[in-house]
């Protein structure tokens, strides 16, 4: 009964509980989406105002993405201790003082302090909301809810879009601090809603709360048989026996609070944990090397690259990404558990790289005429449009969702903080060499780079990665371990089911 595939227990609607549950973890997300989306404007002004460089925008532009990393490093150790529930509540604290502080800046390097600590925020609140939400979410409907972190960090993008056009008509010493500082309502709100969020039963099955995760797990599943199903599943995992009926039972140290997941991870990985590490830092690493970051950050001065001099037609241009990305997201959150994660990646990086390369061409080409070219700025602006318009259809979401449900429940947290660690590492190598980069090789260098990396990991989704729709997270650890061979892994186990219901039938 343990092994028994949840997806096959159909439920008539979604959990409303699960779903509300979901919602407010991965809202945390917006303060991610908020600081990218709102830096994108700020910086025309806090560069006029402080009289800062070109390095030194991109040093502050970039850097959020590797204080975030510290962050996600060490967010999944501290959700391990403290629960998945409570470090959800730290990163909106965390956020709350460096959005304080950002907007109380006098100068680069008090702005960069405030960058800093948001950044510790960030990294935090991006590691947690998809485990949470993973861990919380039926199996039935794991995908679509676990793309909400891609959904709410769209949603903050465009926030912050909205902000820089509204605050840009203040006075420039007041404009960007409101930017910047405004962003404390979101993370009051988020610390306030999550006290109503119950713990992961997951991570409650850890601590040895066998009712507390029951009474979560009754509440969050779609009937009381995948209840017992999913309770019985995540027992196994955390090797408690199956007879055991008690409330609370005692569990080991090192089960608890995560001791020794380094190790397993690193210094003596199984083939399954190899293979589900390369999987999870590949899929983040692709997700941001393609330049998505670029694209939509530097949107501003893309646009002005391809003939748009007028700042505040480039903000509204802006706006219309951050749309864009918000809407195509949302599609995604929908078709992600009907027709599949390798699906919606492949087609999604392959829109991504035909779009990359038009916006390379469009660009080289505006870049080596000395004269305005309207088609070439309408090709520029469209293509910024389907990059992030593909981007958000699947690889966006869908690093998210992949990356949260394919770790063991021992190593989930922090292998997931791994993952989030590389995706901020990468982000901030993008954005800190943008602007070197296309100073050095022209922009449309620059993308027709990004247009390369994509190709790579089109072939990298393609070989290595196996479908993972409508499986338990319990019933991931089998999918892995054979590397390129995983397609016959998948027939074997197809075929392993189809025998034993087959038995169950005969007996």
């Amino acid at each position: 009964m343990a092994n028994q595939n949840v997806s096959e227990l159909k439920s008539p609607k979604r959990n409303k509980y699960a779903l509300a549950c979901s919602l407010l973890a991965s809202m945390t997300s917006v303060l991610l989406g908020y600081d990218t989306g709102v830096m994108s404007g700020a910086v025309i002004y806090i560069k006029e105002d402080l009289k800062i460089s070109d390095v030194q925008i991109e040093i502050l532009v970039g850097t959020i993405n590797i204080y975030s990393l510290v962050g996600a490093a060490i967010a999944g150790r501290t959700s391990d201790w403290i629960g998945r529930r409570y470090t959800i509540i730290l990163a909106s604290l965390i956020f709350f003082v460096g959005a304080i502080l950002m907007g109380f800046a006098t100068n680069y390097w008090f702005l960069m302090f405030g960058r800093f600590v948001a950044g510790i925020g960030v990294g935090y609140a991006l590691m947690i909301a998809p485990v949470y939400t993973a861990e919380v979410a039926p199996a039935s409907c794991r995908g679509f809810f676990t793309s909400f972190p891609e959904v709410f960090i769209n949603g903050g993008v465009l926030l912050g879009y909205i902000s820089n056009y509204a605050f840009s008509k203040l006075p420039t010493k007041l404009g960007w601090r409101f930017m910047l500082g405004i962003g404390v309502i979101p993370s009051v709100l988020l610390g306030i809603g999550v006290l109503a969020m119950p713990e992961s039963p997951r991570w409650l099955v850890m601590q040895g709360r066998l009712g507390d995760a029951k009474r979560v797990l009754d509440r969050t599943s779609d009937t009381l048989e995948e209840s017992k199903t999913r309770l019985a599943d995540i027992k196994e995992a955390a090797g408690i026996p199956q007879d055991c009926q008690d409330d609370i039972v005692s569990v080991t140290r090192q089960s608890s609070h995560g001791s020794g997941v380094w190790r397993e991870l690193f210094l003596h990985p199984t083939p399954t944990v190899r293979h589900i590490l390369i999987a999870a830092i590949g899929i983040h690493f692709f997700q941001q090397a393609s330049g998505i970051d670029a694209v939509v950050l530097y949107s501003p001065r893309i646009y002005e690259k391809a003939g748009i001099t007028k700042p505040s037609y480039r903000l509204l241009a802006t706006i219309a990404v951050g749309c864009m990305k918000t809407f195509f997201t949302l599609v995604a959150t929908f078709l992600v558990d009907k027709i599949g994660r390798r699906i919606l990646l492949l087609s999604s990086c392959g829109g991504m790289i035909l779009s990359l390369l038009a916006l390379a061409t469009g660009l080289t080409i505006t870049d080596h005429s000395d004269h305005t070219l309207k088609w070439a700025i309408v090709v520029c602006v469209c293509a910024t449009y389907s990059t992030v318009a593909f981007f958000s259809i699947g690889m966006g979401p869908l690093a998210w969702v992949y990356s949260s449900e394919i770790f063991p429940l021992r190593l989930r947290a922090q292998g997931c903080s791994i993952g989030v660690a590389v995706n901020r590492a990468v982000s901030g190598g993008i954005l800190m060499t943008f602007i070197s980069l296309y100073k050095a090789i022209s922009i449309g260098g620059a993308f027709f780079l990004y247009a390369g990396v994509a190709s790579v990991a089109w072939i990298f989704f393609y070989t290595l990665l196996p479908e993972t729709k409508g499986r338990t997270l319990e019933e991931m650890e089998p999918l892995f371990g054979t590397f390129f061979k995983w397609r016959s892994t998948m027939k074997e186990l197809k075929k392993n089911r189809v025998e034993g219901d087959d038995m169950l039938l005969l007996s």
